[in-house]
């Protein structure tokens, strides 16, 4: 650690140490660079990911703790089995990407500030096109309600931001990006930071050496997905 941060040139050919990151604002590490995708994908299979408003630089962090969950650990209360079991909601992956980083933002800027910018959408959309980025819609009778959007690379999931239009639809959302993920050995997926949202789905909090272990271990491996395209249905017996 050293509580400087560094500037980064506008082409990126890495990274300081995640050691690095100061202690306040927690996890700042480097300002800077660029969102093209090879970049992006640097910087996560290094646990760092970019978090800034409309009128910063690019801002580069890796805080400590980090908030994970392992797929098909996720806590499923009663009430959202209840739900699930009616059927009201359909779930599909990949389907509608755009749409769900564009309501992420609106409800970003309605609530929590304005980091997922116009910039900020165009890159993750490069990295959906790349094959990087995926997202998870919930439907009611044709409308999106819910979703969330993330990274995949190797055996982990990077999960970056959720919306919910209608009560426990961000919890659908996640409940079936567990189970997809565990069908497909994955390993791990990242929260980022803690929230009692999540906390209360049974993600925890690991040290920042933790993390860098799993990434250094499960990225460069192949999950068993063969297509993120996907219709998913909640089955009883889970």
């Amino acid at each position: 650690m050293r509580d400087t941060i560094t500037f980064l040139p506008e082409k990126v050919t890495g990274f300081p140490p995640v050691e690095y990151a100061l202690e306040q604002p927690d996890g700042l590490l480097a300002v800077g660079g660029n969102l093209q995708v090879d970049t992006l994908v640097m910087a996560y299979q290094q646990g760092i990911f970019p978090w800034f408003n409309d009128d910063d630089p690019i801002l580069w962090w890796s805080p400590s703790p980090r908030m994970v969950f392992t797929p098909g650990e996720l806590h499923i209360s009663r009430s959202l089995k209840k739900l699930l079991r009616k059927s009201i909601y359909q779930v599909t992956i990949d389907h509608d990407f755009p749409a769900v980083i564009n309501r992420c933002a609106g409800t970003r800027q309605n609530s929590e500030g304005t980091w997922i910018t116009s910039d900020m959408k165009e890159a993750y959309v490069a990295l959906h096109n790349a094959g990087h980025a995926h997202s998870v819609e919930v439907w009611r009778s044709g409308n999106l309600v819910g979703g969330l959007y993330g990274l995949a690379i190797g055996k982990i999931f990077y999960a970056e931001s959720m919306f919910s239009i209608e009560n426990n639809t961000s919890k659908i959302a996640m409940a079936a990006l567990s189970d997809q993920l565990c069908k497909w050995e994955f390993e791990l997926v990242d929260c980022q930071v803690h929230s009692a949202h999540l906390e209360s789905l049974g993600a925890r909090l690991i040290t920042r050496e933790l993390f860098s272990d799993y990434l250094e271990r499960y990225c460069s491996e192949a999950s068993s997905c063969a297509n993120w395209k996907q219709e998913w249905q909640w089955n009883d017996h889970r």
